[in-house]
Protein backbone atom coordinates (compact mmCIF):
# COMPACT_ATOMS: atom_id res chain seq x y z
CA UNK A 1 0.00 0.00 0.00
CA UNK A 2 1.11 3.08 -0.90
CA UNK A 3 1.05 5.82 1.56
CA UNK A 4 1.51 9.65 1.34
CA UNK A 5 1.65 9.73 -2.25
CA UNK A 6 -0.70 12.41 -4.23
CA UNK A 7 -3.43 11.64 -5.81
CA UNK A 8 -3.60 11.24 -9.73
CA UNK A 9 -6.56 11.91 -11.39
CA UNK A 10 -7.53 9.42 -14.21
CA UNK A 11 -7.39 11.28 -17.67
CA UNK A 12 -10.87 12.19 -18.48
CA UNK A 13 -11.38 14.08 -14.97
CA UNK A 14 -8.17 15.19 -15.13
CA UNK A 15 -9.06 17.21 -18.11
CA UNK A 16 -12.30 18.18 -16.42
CA UNK A 17 -10.37 19.61 -13.92
CA UNK A 18 -8.15 21.93 -16.32
CA UNK A 19 -11.89 22.79 -17.73
CA UNK A 20 -12.80 24.28 -14.20
CA UNK A 21 -9.47 26.00 -14.14
CA UNK A 22 -10.72 27.79 -17.50
CA UNK A 23 -13.89 27.95 -16.12
CA UNK A 24 -12.95 29.92 -13.44
CA UNK A 25 -10.97 32.47 -15.04
CA UNK A 26 -13.74 33.03 -17.55
CA UNK A 27 -15.79 33.83 -14.77
CA UNK A 28 -13.81 36.47 -13.31
CA UNK A 29 -13.43 38.13 -16.51
CA UNK A 30 -17.43 38.12 -17.52
CA UNK A 31 -17.94 39.21 -13.87
CA UNK A 32 -15.36 41.81 -14.00
CA UNK A 33 -16.53 43.25 -17.12
CA UNK A 34 -20.23 43.20 -15.10
CA UNK A 35 -18.85 44.45 -11.91
CA UNK A 36 -17.29 47.74 -14.09
CA UNK A 37 -20.56 48.48 -16.21
CA UNK A 38 -22.64 47.97 -13.10
CA UNK A 39 -20.30 50.91 -11.25
CA UNK A 40 -20.41 53.36 -14.31
CA UNK A 41 -24.37 53.26 -14.55
CA UNK A 42 -25.22 52.25 -10.71
CA UNK A 43 -25.89 55.84 -10.06
CA UNK A 44 -28.13 56.55 -6.28
CA UNK A 45 -30.06 52.57 -6.99
CA UNK A 46 -29.85 51.35 -4.18
CA UNK A 47 -31.15 48.39 -6.10
CA UNK A 48 -28.04 48.97 -8.41
CA UNK A 49 -25.47 49.05 -5.49
CA UNK A 50 -26.44 45.99 -3.98
CA UNK A 51 -27.09 44.37 -7.43
CA UNK A 52 -23.01 45.62 -7.77
CA UNK A 53 -21.73 44.10 -4.74
CA UNK A 54 -23.54 40.64 -5.46
CA UNK A 55 -21.25 40.78 -8.93
CA UNK A 56 -18.35 41.31 -6.64
CA UNK A 57 -19.29 38.46 -4.36
CA UNK A 58 -19.59 36.39 -7.32
CA UNK A 59 -15.78 36.72 -8.23
CA UNK A 60 -14.61 35.46 -4.75
CA UNK A 61 -15.67 31.82 -5.21
CA UNK A 62 -13.74 31.25 -8.66
CA UNK A 63 -11.10 33.13 -7.54
CA UNK A 64 -11.11 31.03 -3.89
CA UNK A 65 -11.20 27.97 -6.40
CA UNK A 66 -7.81 28.90 -8.44
CA UNK A 67 -5.79 29.62 -5.17
CA UNK A 68 -7.23 26.17 -3.76
CA UNK A 69 -6.23 24.02 -7.03
CA UNK A 70 -2.79 25.45 -6.13
CA UNK A 71 -2.50 23.70 -3.20
CA UNK A 72 -4.99 20.49 -3.58
CA UNK A 73 -2.10 18.30 -5.30
CA UNK A 74 0.66 19.49 -3.49
CA UNK A 75 2.30 16.17 -1.67
CA UNK A 76 1.50 15.63 2.14
CA UNK A 77 3.96 16.64 4.13
CA UNK A 78 4.91 15.75 7.93
CA UNK A 79 2.52 18.40 9.57
CA UNK A 80 -0.07 17.92 7.16
CA UNK A 81 0.22 14.02 6.51
CA UNK A 82 -3.12 13.32 4.53
CA UNK A 83 -2.31 16.12 2.65
CA UNK A 84 -4.05 19.55 1.13
CA UNK A 85 -7.39 18.19 -0.85
CA UNK A 86 -9.61 20.25 2.10
CA UNK A 87 -7.89 23.84 0.47
CA UNK A 88 -11.16 23.86 -1.48
CA UNK A 89 -13.42 23.51 1.14
CA UNK A 90 -11.72 25.64 3.27
CA UNK A 91 -11.71 28.18 0.91
CA UNK A 92 -15.21 28.00 0.46
CA UNK A 93 -15.81 28.42 4.12
CA UNK A 94 -14.13 31.73 4.20
CA UNK A 95 -16.32 32.67 0.97
CA UNK A 96 -19.51 31.43 2.46
CA UNK A 97 -19.03 33.62 5.88
CA UNK A 98 -17.97 36.82 3.73
CA UNK A 99 -21.49 36.30 1.71
CA UNK A 100 -23.61 36.03 5.17
CA UNK A 101 -21.76 38.68 6.65
CA UNK A 102 -21.62 41.40 3.69
CA UNK A 103 -25.57 40.01 2.58
CA UNK A 104 -27.21 40.66 6.35
CA UNK A 105 -25.17 44.50 6.10
CA UNK A 106 -27.24 44.77 2.59
CA UNK A 107 -30.36 43.61 4.11
CA UNK A 108 -30.36 46.04 6.85
CA UNK A 109 -29.22 48.51 5.04
CA UNK A 110 -32.31 48.10 2.80
CA UNK A 111 -34.30 47.77 5.31
CA UNK A 112 -33.80 50.82 6.97
CA UNK A 113 -34.07 52.77 3.50
CA UNK A 114 -37.49 51.09 2.90
CA UNK A 115 -38.92 51.63 6.42
CA UNK A 116 -37.34 55.85 6.04
CA UNK A 117 -39.17 56.10 2.85
CA UNK A 118 -35.83 57.31 0.95
CA UNK A 119 -36.67 58.18 -2.54
CA UNK A 120 -34.06 57.07 -4.88
CA UNK A 121 -32.74 60.13 -6.90
CA UNK A 122 -32.79 58.55 -10.16
CA UNK A 123 -32.30 61.08 -12.83
CA UNK A 124 -30.43 61.75 -16.56
CA UNK A 125 -27.47 59.62 -17.01
CA UNK A 126 -23.93 60.80 -16.92
CA UNK A 127 -20.79 59.63 -18.44
CA UNK A 128 -17.10 60.99 -17.13
CA UNK A 129 -18.93 64.10 -16.66
CA UNK A 130 -21.04 64.83 -19.13
CA UNK A 131 -25.10 64.67 -19.29
CA UNK A 132 -27.05 63.10 -21.63
CA UNK A 133 -30.96 63.53 -22.05
CA UNK A 134 -31.61 59.59 -21.11
CA UNK A 135 -33.27 58.25 -18.02
CA UNK A 136 -30.67 56.92 -16.00
CA UNK A 137 -32.62 54.01 -15.39
CA UNK A 138 -32.36 52.73 -19.15
CA UNK A 139 -28.58 51.92 -19.10
CA UNK A 140 -29.07 50.43 -15.64
CA UNK A 141 -31.57 47.52 -17.00
CA UNK A 142 -29.27 47.49 -19.93
CA UNK A 143 -26.37 46.26 -18.09
CA UNK A 144 -28.36 44.25 -15.74
CA UNK A 145 -29.62 42.22 -18.94
CA UNK A 146 -25.90 41.60 -19.65
CA UNK A 147 -25.45 40.60 -16.60
CA UNK A 148 -27.80 38.05 -16.18
CA UNK A 149 -27.28 36.42 -19.29
CA UNK A 150 -23.37 35.91 -18.04
CA UNK A 151 -24.47 34.57 -15.12
CA UNK A 152 -26.55 32.23 -16.52
CA UNK A 153 -23.94 31.47 -19.21
CA UNK A 154 -21.23 30.45 -16.67
CA UNK A 155 -23.45 28.58 -14.48
CA UNK A 156 -24.57 26.35 -17.62
CA UNK A 157 -21.02 25.58 -18.47
CA UNK A 158 -19.75 24.86 -14.28
CA UNK A 159 -22.82 22.22 -14.53
CA UNK A 160 -21.45 19.19 -16.06
CA UNK A 161 -18.08 19.77 -14.59
CA UNK A 162 -18.88 19.82 -11.08
CA UNK A 163 -20.98 16.91 -12.06
CA UNK A 164 -18.02 14.95 -13.46
CA UNK A 165 -15.50 16.10 -10.42
CA UNK A 166 -18.58 15.33 -7.81
CA UNK A 167 -17.52 18.17 -6.49
CA UNK A 168 -19.58 20.16 -4.49
CA UNK A 169 -18.16 23.45 -4.22
CA UNK A 170 -17.93 24.03 -7.63
CA UNK A 171 -21.77 22.64 -7.60
CA UNK A 172 -22.88 25.36 -5.13
CA UNK A 173 -21.03 27.62 -7.08
CA UNK A 174 -22.69 27.21 -10.69
CA UNK A 175 -25.90 27.20 -8.60
CA UNK A 176 -24.90 30.34 -7.61
CA UNK A 177 -24.21 31.80 -11.23
CA UNK A 178 -27.40 30.23 -12.63
CA UNK A 179 -29.34 32.37 -9.49
CA UNK A 180 -28.06 35.64 -10.87
CA UNK A 181 -30.82 35.88 -12.90
CA UNK A 182 -33.09 36.40 -10.01
CA UNK A 183 -30.94 38.91 -8.73
CA UNK A 184 -30.74 41.24 -11.94
CA UNK A 185 -34.14 40.16 -12.68
CA UNK A 186 -35.17 41.69 -9.35
CA UNK A 187 -32.90 44.71 -9.78
CA UNK A 188 -34.13 45.36 -13.29
CA UNK A 189 -38.28 44.78 -11.78
CA UNK A 190 -37.22 47.66 -8.76
CA UNK A 191 -36.04 50.24 -11.67
CA UNK A 192 -39.01 49.70 -13.71
CA UNK A 193 -41.28 50.37 -11.01
CA UNK A 194 -39.43 53.22 -10.04
CA UNK A 195 -39.78 54.25 -13.83
CA UNK A 196 -43.40 54.39 -12.97
CA UNK A 197 -43.53 55.99 -10.18
CA UNK A 198 -43.33 53.17 -7.23
CA UNK A 199 -40.29 54.85 -4.84
CA UNK A 200 -40.28 51.73 -2.66
CA UNK A 201 -39.63 49.84 -5.90
CA UNK A 202 -35.99 50.57 -5.22
CA UNK A 203 -35.31 49.76 -2.00
CA UNK A 204 -37.16 46.15 -2.05
CA UNK A 205 -35.55 45.34 -4.95
CA UNK A 206 -32.08 45.87 -3.02
CA UNK A 207 -33.78 44.28 0.12
CA UNK A 208 -34.85 40.96 -2.07
CA UNK A 209 -31.09 40.48 -3.91
CA UNK A 210 -29.27 40.80 0.26
CA UNK A 211 -31.81 37.83 1.04
CA UNK A 212 -30.57 36.23 -1.81
CA UNK A 213 -27.05 36.67 -0.72
CA UNK A 214 -27.78 35.22 2.74
CA UNK A 215 -29.49 32.28 1.48
CA UNK A 216 -26.09 31.51 -0.68
CA UNK A 217 -23.99 31.82 2.04
CA UNK A 218 -25.51 29.84 4.27
CA UNK A 219 -26.54 26.96 1.76
CA UNK A 220 -22.46 27.13 1.29
CA UNK A 221 -21.39 27.64 4.96
CA UNK A 222 -23.79 24.37 5.60
CA UNK A 223 -22.32 22.16 3.24
CA UNK A 224 -18.85 22.78 3.52
CA UNK A 225 -19.17 22.74 7.57
CA UNK A 226 -20.70 19.50 6.95
CA UNK A 227 -17.25 18.38 4.28
CA UNK A 228 -15.08 19.28 7.50
CA UNK A 229 -17.00 17.23 9.96
CA UNK A 230 -16.01 14.15 7.95
CA UNK A 231 -19.73 13.89 6.67
CA UNK A 232 -20.85 10.51 4.89
CA UNK A 233 -20.36 10.87 1.26
CA UNK A 234 -23.88 12.54 -0.49
CA UNK A 235 -25.14 12.94 -3.52
CA UNK A 236 -24.55 15.89 -5.73
CA UNK A 237 -27.45 18.56 -5.16
CA UNK A 238 -28.84 16.99 -2.04
CA UNK A 239 -28.27 15.82 1.34
CA UNK A 240 -29.04 11.73 0.67
CA UNK A 241 -26.32 9.65 1.20
CA UNK A 242 -24.12 8.32 -1.35
CA UNK A 243 -24.70 4.11 -1.84
CA UNK A 244 -21.01 3.98 -2.21
CA UNK A 245 -20.49 2.97 1.34
CA UNK A 246 -23.23 0.13 1.05
CA UNK A 247 -20.95 -1.11 -2.83
CA UNK A 248 -17.19 -1.17 -0.91
CA UNK A 249 -19.14 -3.41 1.70
CA UNK A 250 -21.14 -5.99 -0.57
CA UNK A 251 -17.58 -6.00 -2.65
CA UNK A 252 -15.28 -6.89 0.79
CA UNK A 253 -17.96 -9.67 1.66
CA UNK A 254 -17.90 -11.51 -1.46
CA UNK A 255 -14.32 -12.11 -0.51
CA UNK A 256 -14.19 -15.82 0.04
CA UNK A 257 -11.67 -15.02 2.76
CA UNK A 258 -14.04 -12.39 4.17
CA UNK A 259 -17.36 -13.31 7.12
CA UNK A 260 -18.48 -9.62 7.54
CA UNK A 261 -17.06 -5.69 6.25
CA UNK A 262 -18.23 -2.66 7.40
CA UNK A 263 -17.36 0.91 5.59
CA UNK A 264 -15.90 4.03 6.82
CA UNK A 265 -15.44 6.93 4.46
CA UNK A 266 -15.50 10.61 4.46
CA UNK A 267 -14.64 13.42 1.91
CA UNK A 268 -11.37 15.13 1.71
CA UNK A 269 -12.15 17.81 -0.92
CA UNK A 270 -12.83 16.14 -4.07
CA UNK A 271 -11.25 12.38 -2.81
CA UNK A 272 -12.81 10.06 -0.68
CA UNK A 273 -10.77 8.29 2.04
CA UNK A 274 -11.88 5.72 4.25
CA UNK A 275 -11.37 2.32 5.62
CA UNK A 276 -13.10 -1.13 4.98
CA UNK A 277 -13.19 -3.36 8.34
CA UNK A 278 -13.15 -6.92 7.56
CA UNK A 279 -13.53 -10.17 9.92
CA UNK A 280 -11.24 -12.42 7.83
CA UNK A 281 -11.70 -16.63 8.40
CA UNK A 282 -9.49 -18.16 10.81
CA UNK A 283 -7.68 -20.43 7.99
CA UNK A 284 -7.42 -17.21 5.30
CA UNK A 285 -3.51 -17.66 3.92
CA UNK A 286 -1.52 -14.98 3.47
CA UNK A 287 -3.72 -12.22 5.65
CA UNK A 288 -1.41 -9.47 4.79
CA UNK A 289 -1.09 -9.94 1.26
CA UNK A 290 -5.11 -10.37 0.98
CA UNK A 291 -5.47 -7.15 2.61
CA UNK A 292 -3.09 -5.20 0.06
CA UNK A 293 -4.71 -7.05 -2.84
CA UNK A 294 -8.30 -6.43 -1.51
CA UNK A 295 -7.46 -2.78 -0.89
CA UNK A 296 -6.23 -2.42 -3.84
CA UNK A 297 -9.30 -4.22 -5.78
CA UNK A 298 -11.91 -2.26 -3.60
CA UNK A 299 -10.44 1.74 -4.79
CA UNK A 300 -11.14 0.49 -8.04
CA UNK A 301 -14.89 0.93 -7.33
CA UNK A 302 -14.55 4.85 -7.75
CA UNK A 303 -11.78 6.98 -9.24
CA UNK A 304 -12.13 9.26 -6.09
CA UNK A 305 -11.15 6.80 -3.60
CA UNK A 306 -7.76 7.32 -2.45
CA UNK A 307 -5.56 5.65 0.08
CA UNK A 308 -8.30 3.08 1.18
CA UNK A 309 -7.38 0.90 4.30
CA UNK A 310 -8.89 -2.43 4.62
CA UNK A 311 -8.27 -3.12 8.57
CA UNK A 312 -8.54 -7.11 9.92
CA UNK A 313 -10.98 -6.99 12.95
CA UNK A 314 -11.99 -10.13 15.60
CA UNK A 315 -15.77 -9.12 15.41
CA UNK A 316 -17.88 -6.31 14.18
CA UNK A 317 -20.92 -4.73 16.12
CA UNK A 318 -24.54 -6.26 14.85
CA UNK A 319 -26.11 -3.15 14.10
CA UNK A 320 -24.36 -0.45 12.02
CA UNK A 321 -23.85 3.50 13.80
CA UNK A 322 -27.25 5.76 13.50
CA UNK A 323 -27.82 7.88 10.93
CA UNK A 324 -27.34 10.95 12.38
Amino acid sequence: MRIGHVFEYPPAQAGQREKARKLAWLSIVLLSVGTVLLAITLGQSEAMKTAWVSEVLAMIPPASLLVAMRFELRPPSVRFPYGYYRAIAVVFLITATMLSLIGLSLFFDSAMKLLKQERPPIGTFALFGHQYDLWAGWPMVAVLAFSLGAGMLIGLLKQPVSKALHDKELEAESQMNRDEWMSEGVAIVGLLLVAFGKWWGDALAALLISIGIVRDGWHNMRQVIADLMDETPTQMGGHELEDLPARLRDAAERMPWVTRAMVRLREHGRVLTGEVFVVPRDDTPDLVGALSDAALDLQRLDWRLHELTVVPVRHLEAHPPPKT
